[in-house]
Formats: C-alpha cells, structure tokens, sequence
C-alpha cells in the first residue's frame, strides 16, 4: 500500500468563470491526511465546505457541479483531473465564486501549478480500489458506456462519436498517468455553434471564448446569426460560408476533442475518492453518464468494506 500525498505549498489561480464570467480567485491548499478533496466557497457566509464526492453532484449538463445545501461550485473537473493525476490524494480549494476559473478549457494550468508547488507524502496509507470483476454501466438512449477492468496500474481508453464531419469519431488512451502531463493535460474543451446560442439563452457561457474552448461551426448559419455569436463572444466576425473550427490556435492534436473527454472521465473517476487499479474503457463518456458509473463504483466499494 502506498501513503496518501498533498501539496508541498500552496498555490493560486485567477480567472473568467466559463458560465458566469466572474473574475474568480481559487487557491490550492495542503490539507492532512484523510482529508480527501474539499471547496470552500469563501465568498459565503460561514465560508461552507463542499465534499467532492460523486454523491453531491447536483447538475451534469454543462460541466460536473457538487453541492452541499445551498453552497455550490461548478467546472471543477479539469482541476480534478489534474489532482487526480498528480497523485494528490488531499487538497482544500479555496474559491470565491461559484465556480472554478475555466482558464484555458484545460487542465494545463493546474497541472503546471501542481508540479511548481510539489508534492509531500503523508503518514496514512491510501485508500485503493483494487479491480476484480468488470463493473459497468451503460446508458442505452445514449449509446455511452463505461466500464472498469482488472489491470496493473490506472489506464483509461475513451471513444467519442458525434453527428459531425469534424468529430465524427475519435479514440484517445493513457496508459499510465505518469503520461497525463504530456498527452493530456492540456487537451481543450469543445462546443459546437449550434450549442452556444441555447446556452447564451439559459443564462450559462457569459465568460465562453476562443481563448478557453475549441468552437466547431459545422453547420451554415446566416451571417447575422454567426455574427450575433460573434459579438456575444467578444470575437471578430468571420465569413459564414467557411465552415470548420473558429479559433485562431490550432489544435494541438488531431483528436484534442477525445483527448478532452478523456481528460473528464479522469476528473470525475477522482470522486469516487480513492485511487484505482484498474483499467476504464468508455464509449461516448460524458459527465452524466461519467458520475453515474462513479457513484456505482462507490456503492461497490462501499459494500465491500462492509462484509
């Protein structure tokens, strides 16, 4: 068994919320052992504490949000990951908003965070969940499926499918995490053109821009739609016959999009709240469908340490 590990020091990072465009301020402390992953939203009465655990997630639709009562705190799953991944078995984050700042879609910038800060194992030993049986979970409706295998290590292979001649399908693997810096840290979240007016309408993507999502405009708009997206995003007008991605920056692979979900199984696999020797295989991953195999997980792993 190995020992729980935490942050050598602590470390802060500021940003544009994706859905409400707050300029918001989240600090990384060390925390003792046994403490898991918790967010304190400081900019609340009480400054209450969230446990990051699959059970208090309340909303999947756009991003992974865990809840305790009334305070709650949105797109923590890039941070997750990179926690996760980092081997950080411990962290409070610190956050004055209700959510974490988005920064550049990825988890470049925490796992960068992480490697300056340092890493400190702790006394108690980790809580592991060593892999016997296959565990699945399938979401028919939606052709997605999870599944969790006996393996040496942690390794995770994701397949993405969308009506879409940019993304029709795509496949991306990590056979270890030693490789999450260099393969997929820096993987961006993505967003189709047709989303982003019903999700201007819902109130959600205020601080959304090509700076911190990859936006695929795959299907002809008029020029005053996509120009009304434009404004809406603080970008300049393009020419609305020319399809394909909007953003100036390349992708930095191929299969970024797959790469990215792959990067969200990781972070919402770190609720389960312990580390995993095994190995995920999922198809058409997603945050609803990512929680609702963690929180079985955790029902296994529940019962088996009751007998």
């Amino acid at each position: 068994m190995s020992k729980q590990r935490t942050l050598s020091s602590a470390f802060t990072l500021k940003g544009k919320g994706l859905h409400t465009g707050l300029m918001l301020c989240a600090e990384f402390l060390p925390a003792e052992a046994g403490f898991g992953y918790k967010i304190q939203r400081t900019d609340l009465e009480g400054s209450p504490l969230i446990d990051v655990l699959a059970e208090n997630v309340i909303d999947t639709s756009r991003g992974t949000v865990v809840a305790c009562g009334d305070a709650r705190c949105s797109t923590i799953e890039h941070c997750m990951a990179a926690l996760y991944a980092s081997g950080i078995d411990n962290c409070l984050i610190r956050v004055d908003g209700p959510e974490v700042p988005i920064l550049d879609g990825s988890a470049r910038y925490v796992w960068e965070a992480i490697a300056r800060a340092g890493v400190t194992e702790q006394d108690l030993e980790r809580k592991e969940l060593v892999v016997s049986e296959p565990i699945t979970f399938e979401d028919a409706e939606n052709g997605s499926a999870l599944t969790l295998l006996p393996a040496e290590g942690f390794s995770v292979e994701a397949t993405i499918a969308f009506p879409s001649q940019f993304i029709h399908s795509q496949q991306a693997s990590l056979a270890d995490l030693s490789q999450f810096g260099e393969e997929i840290a820096a993987a961006r979240t993505f967003v189709f053109v047709r989303e982003i007016l019903p999700l201007l309408q819902l109130g959600l993507i205020k601080g959304g821009d090509l700076d911190n999502a990859i936006v695929i405009y795959e299907h002809e708009v008029s020029q005053e739609m996509l120009d009304g997206i434009a404004d809406q995003l603080g970008v300049a007008h393009r020419d609305a016959t020319k399809l394909g991605y909007l953003n100036s920056r390349p992708l930095t692979w191929d299969n970024e999009p797959a790469r990215h979900k792959l990067l969200d199984i990781i972070g919402d696999m770190a609720l389960i709240g312990c580390r995993i020797q095994g190995r995920i295989v999922a198809m058409r991953p997603g945050h609803t469908v990512n929680n609702r195999f963690a929180r079985l997980v955790r029902q296994r792993l529940t019962s088996a340490n009751e007998q």
